[in-house]
């Protein structure tokens, strides 16, 4: 093992005393009081977190959030190892022995030439698999508390594996067409519970449209987000720099600004682009 090697297994081991001592008797009050159940809103912001820093391009924020994530995995298995279920070896344990299992390709006589191969294969696995036998059906699976515009589009995904798909992007196209025409239909009706309903069969068409245009729907809404919240930003500031307060302003003098910024951003990103 090299000096980088020790380092890393030293920092480890510190890590898990660390974790260990906040937990103890005379350890950190707030620490002490956390459960599994506590600490989930901190895990999935924890996670969200990577994922901006991610999308900013910083390595050292990348980092950062990185750190905040694994402090919380290592939150869990101490909880966890004090309740005589499981410790952070086991679960490192589990993780190398599923990832082996997981990669006959690399790590035992099976072929995967193409990463749709692998997919695959990695699906097969899976079936095989102690713990998944209670997966009776094929939307069987997914988390419980994914997003939701994940979730229908690995949905999708799965419907699709058997053939439960459209044979090209007009069928696709026309059932959103179609969803739309339904919604329109039920806010005529002025019936809450099928404009709800209609608007959900909306939204499952779209994510099916982004799926078969192989967009992530999740990052692309995001995308949309940001786009949104960057352009509403400089509306106020072009607001503020004539002397208008937004909140005073009228509809009619917020979408002036609005397109005169759209413009801007437009003719920014065409000449940014190379020739």
């Amino acid at each position: 093992m090299n000096t980088s090697e020790d380092k890393s297994t030293t920092l480890f081991h510190d890590l898990v005393e660390l974790m260990r001592k906040l937990r103890s008797k005379d350890g950190c009050p707030w620490d002490k009081e956390q459960s599994h159940a506590s600490l989930k809103p901190h895990l999935v912001e924890e996670a969200y977190e990577v994922i901006d820093a991610i999308d900013s391009g910083n390595p050292d924020k990348l980092k950062e959030e990185l750190a905040d994530l694994f402090f919380h995995i290592i939150f869990h298995c101490q909880i966890a190892k004090e309740k005589g279920e499981f410790d952070i070896g086991g679960v490192m344990a589990l993780c190398l022995d599923k990832m082996t299992r997981r990669h006959p390709h690399v790590f035992g006589d099976a072929t995967a030439a193409t990463p749709e191969d692998v997919i695959h294969q990695w699906e097969q696995i899976k079936k095989q698999e102690k713990g998944n036998e209670e997966r009776k059906f094929i939307v069987d699976g997914l988390p419980k508390h994914l997003p939701a515009l994940q979730k229908a589009q690995k949905l999708q995904k799965k419907v699709a594996k058997v053939g439960f798909d459209w044979p090209d992007i007009t069928g696709v196209i026309a059932k959103v067409d179609e969803e739309l025409a339904e919604v329109k239909e039920a806010i005529q009706e002025n019936k809450p519970e099928n404009i709800e309903e209609e608007v959900g069969d909306l939204l499952f068409s779209i994510v099916n449209l982004s799926r078969f245009l192989k967009l992530d729907t999740e990052n692309v809404l995001h995308k949309t987000i940001c786009k949104f919240v960057d352009r509403f930003k400089k509306v106020e500031m072009e607001l503020a720099a004539m002397g208008k307060d937004i909140e005073r302003c009228t509809l009619e003098e917020m979408d002036a600004v609005w397109n005169k910024v759209k413009i801007n951003q437009k003719q920014e990103v065409r000449i940014q682009k190379p020739e």
